[in-house]
Parts: structure tokens; C-alpha cells; sequence
């Protein structure tokens, strides 16, 4: 990646930079972090070897699941190992990739969210005509027009990161490159930038968001004319994708959404989307549905038993 800056490298505050609760970072970030590598990988293996688990809501999830693991990996890692460094140093380019991909993995797993929002729409309100809406090639369809969105979305954002001249200081305020702690650094007015960061980014989350509660509004509205069992089971769904809905929408709606203003909780804010999200989804997918725990004790029980045999 070509570049014309002074700067040839950047610094990360991280965290915290007292050496005691570094520590503590490691530890968390470490125990978060293999968490979500097992939770999603399992269910991405579930999935794919599972023929119970065919219907449309796991073929997305599979595709959460993988936007997943690859948003923590961007990040995650170089976090672990910088808790445990002297200096936290990345390159330019390595800055402009983390950007890059924070922000197409992050922008898939919200257009991830919304066609699961539909799909549970068209389940519980147009059960009759579901599997004609919801056929294998509208959702191959769907999936492709996430990673055409997504690849636009972050193309968007390095463009307006590459515009940013660097000159000193060097040092970033936050534990991974981001165009909002990048553009205190710049050596330039960043006030249209950052309207155009609004645009973008604040405008996915805030939409993203709208869209996702106003589905989920009238999927809830519609159960009023289920059974008692229909209404347990489409309740124990929608909750979950709620709880992961507010989860993730929340900090992010509070980073990107706002005027260039830095606050002391956005590194503990951006925690949420970037290491806990990742962690959590997998938890709530899971515990809370018996189908993808039965396949997955069935499909680990049958690789266990050829392996003794």
C-alpha cells in the first residue's frame, strides 16, 4: 500500500498503561478471545457438517459466526501481544489493514443481522410461503449482496482514512486503528471527514438499528396469533437476536454517531463490539437453542466414537 506520510509508524496507548492491570488485560483479552474462536468455530463446524441444521437461520448464523471470528481476529490478537509489550508499535500499512478489516467484518455481521431479522420475519409471519421466499438461492443471493455492501462500506472508510496526512504526534489514543482516534492525529481541519464518517458508519449503525427493532416490533406484534408453543419458541429466538441487536448497535451507535469528541470510556465502550460481541454470540446462540446443541452433541459423538474405533 502506497503512502506519502511522514509517519511510518503509530503507538498505542492501549487500554490501560499501568503495568499491573496490563496483565490483567492479557488475561481477559486471552480467556475472551479463545472463547470466541471455540464458540464460533464450533458452531461454523456444526453447521457445515450438521444435516439437521439446513434450514436458513443457520445458514446465516454460520455466516455470523464467521464475520465473527475473522472482527476479533483483526483485532484481538495484536491486543493480546501488545498487553505484554514495552512499546505497542504498528506500521502504516498494518494501521490502514486493521481499519480495512474492522470494518469489513463489522459491517457484514450488521447486514448478517438484518436478513436473520428477516428471515425470522418471513418464518413467523408468512409461514405459509417460507420456504418459497426463503429458497437456497435468495439466501446465497442475500449473502453476497452482505459482502458487495460490506467490501463498499470499508473501501469507503480506508479512502477516508488514506486522506489523512500524519505528521506527528504519533501516538494513538485507543488499542486498534480506527478512523475516529486516527483523526485526532491528523495534520488537517477533520470536520468534513468526520461528517462523512457520520454518514457512512453512523448511518449503517443507526439504520441497521431502526430496522432490526421495528422487524423485530412487528414479529412480536404478530404473536399475539400463534399457539402458546409457537409463541415460547419464536420468543426464545427473537429475544436472543434482541439482546445481540442491542449489544453490539449500542456502543457502536455511541462511536460513530457523534461530533469529533473524545470521551474517556470509548476504549471500554468499543470493548463491547470488538471483544465481547464476538464472545457472546456464540454463548446465545447455543444455550438457548436446542437444535444447535443436540447437532452439535451428535455430530461430536459420532468423531469421538470413530475415533475409538
Amino acid at each position: 500500500m502506497q503512502q506519502n506520510k511522514s509517519i511510518t509508524e503509530f503507538i498505542f496507548l492501549g487500554l490501560t498503561r499501568d503495568p499491573m492491570k496490563q496483565k490483567m488485560v492479557f488475561i481477559f483479552v486471552l480467556f475472551f478471545y479463545t472463547g470466541t474462536l471455540v464458540g464460533n468455530l464450533l458452531i461454523i463446524v456444526t453447521i457445515k457438517f450438521s444435516r439437521t441444521l439446513g434450514t436458513p437461520m443457520y445458514f446465516f448464523l454460520f455466516y455470523l459466526s464467521f464475520a465473527d471470528t475473522c472482527f476479533s481476529t483483526s483485532i484481538t490478537p495484536r491486543l493480546i501481544v501488545d498487553a505484554i509489550s514495552e512499546k505497542k508499535v504498528i506500521s502504516y500499512n498494518e494501521c490502514m489493514m486493521q481499519v480495512f478489516a474492522l470494518h469489513l467484518f463489522g459491517a457484514m455481521e450488521v447486514f448478517v443481522l438484518m436478513i436473520m431479522a428477516f428471515d425470522r420475519y418471513v418464518a413467523i409471519c408468512k409461514p405459509l410461503h417460507y420456504m418459497t421466499i426463503m429458497r437456497r438461492q435468495v439466501c446465497t443471493i442475500l449473502i453476497i449482496i452482505c459482502w458487495i455492501f460490506s467490501f463498499i462500506h470499508s473501501t469507503t472508510q480506508i479512502a477516508l482514512t488514506l486522506k489523512l496526512p500524519f505528521c506527528g504526534p504519533n501516538m494513538i489514543d485507543h488499542y486498534c486503528c480506527d478512523l475516529q482516534p486516527l483523526l485526532k492525529l491528523a495534520c488537517m481541519d477533520t470536520y468534513v471527514i468526520n461528517l462523512q464518517l457520520v454518514a457512512n458508519s453512523g448511518a449503517i449503525c443507526v439504520s441497521g438499528f431502526v430496522l432490526l427493532m421495528i422487524s423485530y416490533f412487528i414479529i412480536l406484534h404478530s404473536l399475539r396469533n400463534h399457539s402458546a408453543e409457537g409463541r415460547r419458541k419464536a420468543l426464545s429466538t427473537c429475544t436472543s437476536h434482541i439482546f445481540v441487536v442491542i449489544l453490539f448497535f449500542g456502543p457502536t451507535i455511541f462511536i460513530y454517531t457523534r461530533p469529533p469528541t473524545t470521551f474517556f470510556i470509548d476504549k471500554m465502550v468499543a470493548v463491547f463490539y470488538t471483544i465481547a460481541t464476538p464472545f457472546l454470540n456464540p454463548l446465545i446462540y447455543t444455550l438457548r437453542n436446542t437444535e444447535v446443541k443436540n447437532a452439535m452433541k451428535k455430530l461430536w459423538s459420532i468423531k469421538i466414537t470413530s475415533d475409538i474405533k
